[in-house]
């Protein structure tokens, strides 16, 4: 845990001084692709959701500004959230 509380969060200003996790939230880790090791807050999120993951808005990815990565659980591991692909 205390690993993940040194995190970046995915959405978090870069000038922000504590861009870390927060108390009382719920994260899944992001692993792979342009979005690869932060921390994505899911607090109250609603089991489907959860289950289908999200397309998150993203500059870096392979579509540049307006891109979205996509980003899903693992069927063995949920709280981390693999990459599937970039979209427009």
């Amino acid at each position: 845990m205390d690993e993940l509380m040194r995190r970046r969060v995915y959405g978090a200003d870069h000038d922000d001084p504590d861009p870390g996790p927060r108390p009382g939230h719920t994260y899944r880790e992001l692993v792979g692709g342009p979005l690869d090791g932060l921390l994505l807050d899911v607090t109250g999120w609603s089991k489907a959701a959860l289950t289908d993951g999200a397309a998150l808005n993203t500059e870096i990815g392979m579509h540049g500004p307006g891109g979205r990565s996509e980003y899903g659980p693992r069927a063995d591991d949920p709280l981390r959230w693999d990459w599937r692909g970039d979209t427009p």
